[in-house]
């Protein structure tokens, strides 16, 4: 099961609450063979300021469903931070 970017999520915060999410985007570290995905709440309104979601994932092949981890190295979050900006710099470029 691959990730598509605008596919809706749902993921259950600490508290066992389930969250719908959008897919922003997901990206592969090839040196780590780790696989990223960025996530915004899918309830937000259009002009709020976006709170951007990251986590490490890993799919699992038996139940066709992901898992998915906290990022907690201040080197993965550099490497998502630099994909986040990359993505909105090339978003805003597109539609000027």
């Amino acid at each position: 099961m691959a990730l598509e970017e605008n596919e809706r999520i749902i993921i259950p915060d600490e508290n066992g609450e389930e969250h719908l999410f959008e897919v922003l985007f997901t990206f592969d570290v090839d040196q780590t063979g780790n696989s990223y995905v960025a996530v915004v709440p899918a309830e937000q309104k259009e002009d709020e300021e976006v709170e951007v979601y990251a986590f490490r994932f890993e799919e699992q092949a038996k139940d066709d469903d992901l898992s998915l981890f906290p990022i907690e190295s201040d080197e993965e979050w550099g490497m998502v931070e630099e994909m986040l900006h990359t993505l909105i710099d090339e978003d805003e470029e597109n539609h000027e």
